[in-house]
């Protein structure tokens, strides 16, 4: 299936749209249901057009409340794709992520990687009162979320693609997962490699949707270590452009500054584009965990020159792995339920 994106095309294959979760384990794997729910038809499918009949205007009411929470914030756009990550890294795409804690719930936002860091909660929130509103206990916070990571993709400049809709929510939440399995901005290219295979993504995907690092700001406790101790020698990162060494470290010092913010992407940090690839090639990617797909492995290092070179190809490659991190594990049929509020459970 083609999608006309403005400055590009991206391919889509049906079978990405229409994700059969009837496969058995893993990203996209069997969940147990016995039918639909008054989202959609009967069957353990997410596919694009599940709320057209329950909620026909649903997507179009997430679109333009994302779309006031960025004209609000441009940040808004790369936290609302990376609350959709931390989710999805964490027992699937199920909104676990969104939990408060509760009597039997520890939530997932104290976790090293969440905490005092992910973002984007209240526009969720205010997305799903306003969906409350017309379609009542109809369309998951899983999805508002994942919608949301698009539309925001979209608003950045990036690639259209369609997402396929029906994931259901979960009842629990896991701060283990969280610490354990979100790749980590001073992780080794194997570690998070591992993690990425533990959800069913490759490397290319690994490459592609690092790409998101192209819009968003990191705080300077994420990459302090480069500048002044990579490896416990007291020396700078050697991998790192000694220009931008010097300019990072005017506004992240050795102690103190822990939540300066720095664009990931210096050039165009509010432009969905492949201006991150160039900047790695160049020495002067922000995070640890950016450089090293350039200086670690031969094979990270191919894609991170094809997608510099290529910016129609990075936009494509990077719809195509969205879909398939959207995919992990999601709750259909009658796992999880559809909650009223996206912090609690029902």
């Amino acid at each position: 299936m083609a999608i006309q994106l403005g400055r590009c095309i991206v391919v889509v294959s049906l079978l990405a749209l229409i994700s059969p979760l009837c496969m058995g384990g893993g990203y996209g794997g069997y969940q147990g249901g016995h039918g639909g729910y008054q989202g959609g038809y009967q069957g353990g499918y997410l596919y694009p057009q599940f709320y057209d009949k329950s909620c026909p205007k649903a997507k179009e009411i997430v679109q333009s409340m994302v779309a006031q929470a960025v004209a609000r914030e441009a940040r808004m756009a790369a936290s609302l794709l990376r609350l959709h990550f931390h989710d999805c890294f964490v027992k699937g795409c199920d909104a676990s992520v969104l939990l408060d804690s509760s009597k039997n719930i520890i939530s997932e936002k104290g976790s090293n990687p969440n905490k005092n860091s992910l973002r984007g909660f209240e526009v969720i929130d205010e997305i799903k009162a306003t969906l409350e509103k017309v379609c009542p206990q109809t369309i998951s916070c899983a999805d508002i979320v994942t919608l949301a990571a698009r539309d925001s993709t979209v608003l950045a400049g990036g690639p259209y693609w369609e997402v396929p809709l029906g994931r259901r929510d979960s009842l629990g939440a896991s701060i283990s997962g969280s610490n354990h399995n979100i790749p980590a901005p001073n992780d080794t290219l194997p570690t998070i490699i591992t993690k990425f295979k533990l959800q069913h993504l490759d490397l290319v995907d690994l490459v592609a949707l690092s790409g998101s690092h192209t819009i968003g700001l990191s705080r300077c406790t994420s990459f302090r270590q480069r500048l002044y101790n990579q490896t416990g020698n007291g020396l700078a990162d050697s991998t790192l452009e000694e220009s931008f060494a010097a300019q990072l470290r005017g506004g992240c010092p050795r102690s103190g500054g822990d939540n300066n913010l720095f664009p990931l992407d210096r050039v165009s940090p509010t432009k969905f584009d492949n201006l991150y690839y160039k900047n790695i090639f160049y020495g002067k990617g922000l995070l640890s965990s950016d450089q090293i797909l350039f200086t670690k492995s031969p094979d990270t290092m191919a894609l991170v020159k094809l997608y510099a070179e290529n910016e129609k190809l990075f936009l494509e490659q990077f719809a195509k792995s969205m879909v398939k991190m959207g995919n992990i594990s999601p709750l259909t049929g009658y796992n999880g339920e559809v909650r009223k509020n996206c912090r609690f459970v029902n």
